[in-house]
């Protein structure tokens, strides 16, 4: 069975593609994207653990 940690980061609007990248390049994968305070959305990721 996969076991996963999960993490969750504030994505802020004007810098979005670049953070979200970011946390790609290190494996994380994005489950949703939900509107956050300020503008700002927020951001919940997963992946496995090794």
């Amino acid at each position: 069975m996969t076991k996963w940690e999960y993490s969750v980061a504030p994505v802020l609007n004007h810098a979005a593609a670049q953070i979200l990248n970011n946390f790609g390049q290190d494996g994380w994968e994005l489950v949703t994207l939900v509107p956050g305070q300020g503008g700002n959305d927020i951001a919940y990721f997963k992946r496995p653990v090794e």
